[in-house]
């Protein structure tokens, strides 16, 4: 693991003793790469994830996610944000040997600037973990958006939980990433139709609902191909078809079960609150 000399890893890092991650390397080649020849995680092993914004929303961050047998500690601090509104986040991926990762450009299919929530599905997967402040943290909390992370005045969140997992996420950590959602093209500090409808329901805005950054485990199985092969998004993105893509001529689809429309109303109510 490379160690960042930033102000924001080293505050990262600085918590109490109680709560303090053990920090330990990635098994190393003889050419000097990680190791990729397996993806299973050791208990008290610690993994940063540097986040990188997606939709130009100026969002970076740094995560450390850490496990110790079905308990997982994640800590993230990240800036460029929107201000004083909630950011949906989750671990994303697979548990099972398919290669997600995070989307690039191509991902934007109907070529609108924005990729969408839709749109980045069949590039860095299903929810396998919402990051919620308190409760419950399976998928179906994915936009549970009065339990998620508000960012302060200047765009600048933190976020510590440690969580019980299922097995297979605590033994696959190192090939899930982290997601954070909310961006704000126009700049006027709240999410608003600017960039028109959220594919997941009319009422919501895009702005809301969009990717704001990224990131994948630092060196975690980087070269190696998944037992699993590629990930296209046409194994584990079954679902509710996204009626706006269909309309443009795509055909992206929203997660397992539609899982971001089950809290909806909510997600408006707490969106409205804070515009």
């Amino acid at each position: 693991m490379i160690v960042r000399r930033s102000t924001r890893f080293t505050t990262l890092l600085v918590v109490p003793a109680a709560v303090t991650l053990g920090m330990s390397v990635p098994a190393m080649a003889h050419d000097g790469h990680v190791d990729g020849s397996t993806t299973k995680a050791a208990d008290g092993d610690t993994y940063q994830i540097d986040l990188a914004q997606l939709n130009d929303s100026g969002a970076s961050g740094t995560a450390m996610v850490s496990v110790d047998n079905n308990k997982l500690t994640v800590k993230i601090e990240a800036d460029g944000l929107v201000p004083g509104m909630p950011h949906a986040q989750h671990i994303h991926g697979s548990t099972d040997g398919h290669d997600f990762r995070c989307p690039d450009k191509s991902a934007d299919k109907n070529g609108d600037g924005i990729i969408t929530t839709a749109e980045g599905l069949p590039m860095y997967g299903d929810i396998n973990i919402s990051l919620t402040t308190k409760g419950d943290t399976s998928k179906s909390s994915g936009l549970a958006v009065d339990r998620m992370p508000v960012a302060d005045k200047d765009g600048k969140l933190s976020y510590s939980r440690t969580i019980t997992v299922p097995h297979a996420v605590a033994e696959h950590i190192k090939d899930l990433h982290v997601v954070q959602h909310g961006i704000d093209p126009n700049g006027n500090a709240k999410y608003d139709f600017g960039k028109g409808k959220s594919e997941l329901d009319p009422k919501l805005p895009q702005e809301a609902t969009a990717p704001a950054s990224c990131g994948m485990v630092k060196g975690a199985a980087v070269g190696s191909m998944p037992a699993g092969g590629v990930e296209t998004g046409s194994g584990s993105t079954e679902g509710v078809e996204a009626p706006g893509l269909l309309a443009a001529g795509g055909a992206a689809v929203l997660a397992a079960g539609g899982l971001f429309v089950v809290r909806r109303r909510k997600y408006a109510a707490v969106v409205r609150h804070h515009s």
